[in-house]
């Protein structure tokens, strides 16, 4: 992601990050563990989940409270690894 000094984001910064998977099995336990290793104690209200049209995918979005980074760039490389994952944004 480039050097800090040349990012435009202050820390601590509110920084959002969708996570789109199918809703099979225990995709929502698993991206949450994840969430929870990167920022404890997520409050409730900056998690939403929203299922398709169709019910064939759900998005998880979460409006992390972000103190680094290094923070950053470590919950989403630990979110594309995750199985079931299939869009970031």
């Amino acid at each position: 992601m480039g050097d800090a000094k040349d990012s435009p984001l202050k820390f601590p910064t509110d920084y959002p990050v969708k996570i789109v998977g199918r809703p099979e099995g225990d995709f929502r336990e698993r991206v949450r563990a994840i969430l929870e290793r990167h920022a404890p104690g997520i409050e409730a209200g900056r998690l939403t989940e929203r299922p398709s049209a169709n019910g064939n995918f759900v998005s998880i979005t979460v409006n992390l409270h972000a103190h680094s980074r290094a923070q950053i760039e470590a919950l989403v490389s630990e979110l594309k690894s995750c199985p079931g994952v299939m869009m970031l944004l």
